[in-house]
Formats: C-alpha cells, sequence, structure tokens
C-alpha cells in the first residue's frame, strides 16, 4: 500500500525543455528536481512527474482541439485553500486555462470544484477540490 512517503510517477511529452521548466518551475511553482538533456524532472505537488523531449508533432492541436478525456493528469487538494491558491497564482501569471473553475456534481456528495491547464506540449492538467474529502479517491 501506499505510504505518505511514496510518490506517483508520471512521464509525459515535453517538445521544449526550456518552456517547460519555465511553465512548471518560474510559473505554476513546482521544484525543479534534476534536469539532463533529455528530460527533467520535476516535484509536481509531492508526486514526480518526468517530461521527457520528444518530437515534437508536425501541427499541435489548438487548446479547442483536445479532448479532455481520458488524457490528462493533476491534483487533488485536500484543503480548498490549497486549490484556491493555485488557481490565484495560474490567473496571475495568466497561465493557459483549458477550463476555468466549474462545479461538476452539483448536489451530489461528490460535488467538486475543477479547473485545468494546457502545458506547453499541449498535456492538460486537471486540479480539484471536494467538498467532502471522503469523496477524493
Amino acid at each position: 500500500m501506499r505510504e505518505s512517503r511514496d510518490a506517483f510517477h508520471l512521464a509525459i511529452p515535453a517538445y521544449d525543455l526550456d518552456e517547460t521548466v519555465r511553465f512548471y518551475v518560474e510559473q505554476l511553482g513546482c521544484k525543479l528536481a534534476r534536469r539532463y538533456d533529455d528530460r527533467v524532472t520535476l516535484d509536481f505537488f509531492g508526486d514526480q512527474v518526468v517530461c521527457h523531449l520528444s518530437p515534437a508533432p508536425e501541427q499541435r492541436p489548438s487548446m479547442d482541439q483536445l479532448p479532455m478525456y481520458p488524457r490528462h493528469f493533476g491534483i487533488t487538494f485536500r484543503e480548498k485553500a490549497d486549490f484556491d491558491a493555485v488557481y490565484q497564482l495560474s490567473r496571475q501569471r495568466s497561465l493557459p486555462f483549458y477550463s476555468d473553475v466549474t462545479v461538476r456534481f452539483e448536489g451530489k456528495v461528490e460535488v467538486h470544484q475543477t479547473f485545468v491547464l494546457c502545458d506547453p506540449a499541449s498535456n492538460l492538467i486537471e486540479f480539484k477540490h471536494y467538498n467532502d474529502p471522503r469523496m477524493m479517491y
């Protein structure tokens, strides 16, 4: 069973490592753990995201062409204040929003707020907060 000292690991494509570091570290506030010629490893809110340098597609899809499901990743915050802080930071730094804050499953026990950012390689990143912390999983 996973313990709090363990980290989830996710590998995603990146098309420009400088642009990737600027987005995740300088703008979103993640910690740069390591950088190599072909990848960067990030502390993404306590978990590990590795952005591997990949060939860029001939034509990158625009944000309105990206399907949210099934391909996205993110963080579910236990505390509403943490969700709000990342949202405010994202707005202040004019990060690219795929979708602004919305409420999902209104009137149900699994009601939650969510917003989605788009990184430089068109990876979608969802941030969530459930009103009832039992619904996180």
